[in-house]
């Protein structure tokens, strides 16, 4: 599903470190070397049809080399 973050991501939580990810090889090769995190939080996304919406996200990150592959994991609103 396509989405645009819109404001900032707050509730942020790292939930998986280094060799705990099962993707680490692939972001590895992808990406490059770096210390990587997988995170959550909570931010306001705007759908392809305008909507906007509360959801938790979930990314891969690394100091240095960005956030990466954001996904869309739930709808937090009612």
């Amino acid at each position: 599903m396509r989405f645009e973050i819109v404001g900032k991501v707050v509730e942020i939580e790292t939930f998986a470190a280094g060799s705990s990810i099962r993707e680490l090889s692939r972001l590895r090769l992808i990406h490059g070397a770096g210390r990587w995190r997988k995170s959550r939080g909570v931010a306001q996304i705007r759908l392809v049809d305008g909507s906007i919406h509360r959801a938790e996200l979930h990314w891969y990150e690394s100091h240095g080399l960005g956030r990466f592959e954001v996904k869309l994991k739930r709808f937090l609103d009612s």
